[in-house]
């Protein structure tokens, strides 16, 4: 009964998706006009292929935006290296992915942008590229690219599986719990990013022989820096020299009220205070800077390239990709996305990598995890506040005292190295065994 109900709603998605096509053709347009589709490529969320498929078996990854395609990379890096006859396709949904990821994959991977989830957007795809299998990274469960995969025989796999609270609700809904079920049996891998992850797939009716652990996969932090980068980092590292420093990162609208108030009332005791602030969108960051220059304050933009001198107190980094370098020279990493209601959190393991003494706000999402694992490890790798006095009072403690923000530093990068040790090899190994080896024998 349960599969015929969730065949019938899957049935109303299809059509629907069919009727709306227009529609999100219509929108896909607006959305290259604005600048948020790539001007070029932008076919390539239709379906249109702008590269021929290569001869061979073929392996297609697919993460919806930066965060989740950087958490593939390490993966896709042993797949490589275990299976060199693959062709690997990577896909991202978002152009700001796209910008990133690009650089960062190995030679030879073919990167598209992913087709929406519309019968003739999916069924382009699948015709032209023909994979072999799909793995899908964390939450991309999308209806028509589930089954029609499935009726293609094409096997696919879910890793580093998440469902947020609100998600899971909303499936698990009665309207709804059918055709999640539905989609989800037809898995043959499901690798959650925790134990509560797991439960949640299992009370979708996931088949619990499909559902494996690894841990997660944005423990593990790419250690690859360009000359060019390494130079600017280099450059900025000397500027930052001899003066008190913190960064706020991934910062979301709303957010930077906080940061900017706290910032006013530890300049007061640190006169020489350097605040560097990096929004989770650049144009953002342009926003902040602009407002800070109007009030007269001592601001720096790193896209026009400012420098830090004497008087510039605020550095606003309007940037994509640099986040991971930029920790390697604060000694006290602010995590954003956590201080407003609603917010989910953003990784805490880049900055504990890198050595910094982390802190983040009480909105943590499913971050939660992966905060608690690195709080078991040892107490001091995460320090959660509650809000903007909390945080003033932890960063105070951590200017004035040296040994206790060593103790916090070190503690982070213990914990995110012990967490991290043997993620990559363990979900090769479950997508090669339960994936690879019975689709490419």
């Amino acid at each position: 009964m349960a599969a015929t109900t969730g065949k019938l709603i899957y049935t109303i998605y299809r059509a629907l998706s069919y009727g709306l096509s227009p529609l999100l053709y219509l929108h896909l347009r607006w959305r290259k006009n604005r600048g948020l589709e790539h001007p070029l490529r932008w076919p390539e969320r239709l379906g249109h292929a702008s590269l021929p498929r290569p001869q061979g078996p073929l392996l297609w990854f697919h993460a919806v935006s930066l965060g989740e395609g950087v958490a593939a990379i390490p993966v896709i890096k042993e797949c490589i290296r275990k299976r060199p006859e693959l062709t690997i396709l990577m896909t991202t949904t978002t152009a700001s992915a796209f910008e990133v990821i690009k650089n960062r994959l190995p030679n030879g991977v073919i990167y598209q942008f992913a087709p929406i989830d519309t019968p003739n957007a999916m069924d382009a795809f699948l015709g032209h590229w023909k994979p072999n299998a799909i793995v899908l990274i964390e939450s991309e469960l999308w209806p028509n690219l589930i089954m029609d995969a499935s009726r293609k025989g094409i096997v696919l796999a879910l890793i580093n599986a998440r469902m947020s609270t609100k998600s899971f609700k909303r499936w698990s809904s009665p309207w709804l719990l059918p055709v999640i079920s539905l989609m989800l049996s037809k898995f043959s891998l499901i690798i959650p990013l925790s134990t509560m992850q797991a439960i949640n797939f299992q009370l979708l009716l996931a088949p619990p022989s499909i559902i494996n652990s690894s841990g997660d996969l944005k423990f593990v932090v790419e250690d690859f820096v360009s000359e060019g980068e390494l130079r600017t980092i280099e450059d900025l590292k000397v500027q930052l020299a001899h003066r008190p420093v913190w960064m706020a990162s991934s910062i979301h609208k709303g957010e930077e009220e906080v940061i900017l108030a706290v910032h006013k009332v530890l300049i007061k005791v640190h006169p020489d205070l350097v605040t560097i602030i990096v929004p989770r969108h650049p144009e953002h960051g342009q926003e902040i800077a602009y407002k800070l220059q109007k009030e007269g304050q001592g601001v720096a933009l790193r896209s026009q390239g400012d420098k830090i001198i004497s008087g510039t107190n605020i550095y606003v980094v309007d940037t994509l990709g640099e986040l991971r370098h930029l920790y390697r020279i604060t000694p006290i990493a602010v995590i954003g996305g956590s201080f407003l209601p609603g917010f989910t959190g953003h990784n805490i393991s880049e900055a504990g990598a890198a050595g910094c003494a982390v802190l983040t706000g009480p909105h943590v999402g499913h971050f939660s995890c992966m905060m608690s694992e690195m709080q078991q490890f040892n107490p001091l790798s995460v320090l959660q506040v509650s809000g903007k006095l909390e945080l003033e009072e932890a960063l105070e403690v951590l200017f004035r005292d040296n040994k206790v923000l060593e103790a916090r530093r070190e503690a982070a990068k213990q914990a995110y190295h012990s967490l991290s040790s043997g993620i990559v090899t363990r979900v090769w190994d479950l997508l090669d065994s339960k994936l690879l080896k019975h689709t490419l024998s």
